[in-house]
């Protein structure tokens, strides 16, 4: 099955008022160094791999890089790693670094179904507790609501021990362009927002994954 590349992605969602955390391509060293600069600290730098691979996993993402000289050293170990792997990538990306909660949001089209919509929190929540909610497409707003609500980390995001609450009406509009975007294109099988980042002010999209039929 073909993705779409980071350019497509990128468009796609856009397309569909869906925030996409500042992100550059970079195609070599230079410009890594260079769109670094334009991009500003703290950052992320990650492969921008064509395939679903675990790139935390393999090594292939470095975080809160603070100055020039971090990203210097995390560029080195990133090449490093990468040496080690057959990933198939187009380049590497530098991505503004957005502290906020981690979430998971998806799509997968069924045969019968038709897209169903996945959410849940990100890390430990969703990979061992399988702490998601589902919906069939389309829903709307108060839809969105009622499935964010479901989950068992739903205390988490609306703010736990005094922590601020996550902006929830954004991650609301983030689902429901979610159900709008599988709807209208159908060729798309497969979606996956891993993470996507909120916090009491935003919702972005750190990281998306578009498989067509």
């Amino acid at each position: 099955m073909k993705s779409l590349n980071f350019k497509e992605t990128e468009a796609l969602l856009a397309k569909y008022n869906i925030p996409f955390c500042q992100t550059k391509l970079a195609k070599n060293e230079i410009e890594i160094l260079s769109l670094a600069e334009e991009i500003g600290y703290p950052l992320v730098l990650k492969i921008a791999s064509l395939k679903g691979e675990h790139k935390t996993d393999l090594g292939l993402v470095k975080t809160n890089i603070k100055n020039e000289e971090e990203l210097k050293i995390a560029k080195e170990e990133l090449f490093s790693a990468l040496e080690k792997t057959s990933i198939e990538y187009e380049g590497y990306l530098i991505q503004k670094e957005i502290s906020g909660r981690e979430i998971v949001l998806g799509m997968k089209r069924d045969l019968q179904f038709g897209p169903v919509l996945m959410f849940g929190l990100g890390g430990i929540m969703v990979e061992i507790l399988k702490d998601i909610s589902f919906r069939i497409t389309p829903i709307n707003k108060t839809d969105a609501i009622e499935m964010i609500k479901e989950i068992k980390g739903y205390e988490v995001l609306k703010g736990f021990r005094g922590q601020k609450s996550v902006n929830l009406d954004k991650l609301a509009d983030i689902l429901v362009s979610l159900s709008n975007l599988s709807l209208n294109e159908k060729n798309i099988e497969e979606i996956d927002f891993d993470p996507a980042i909120a916090n009491e002010k935003e919702v972005w999209v750190a990281d998306a994954r578009v498989i067509l039929k």
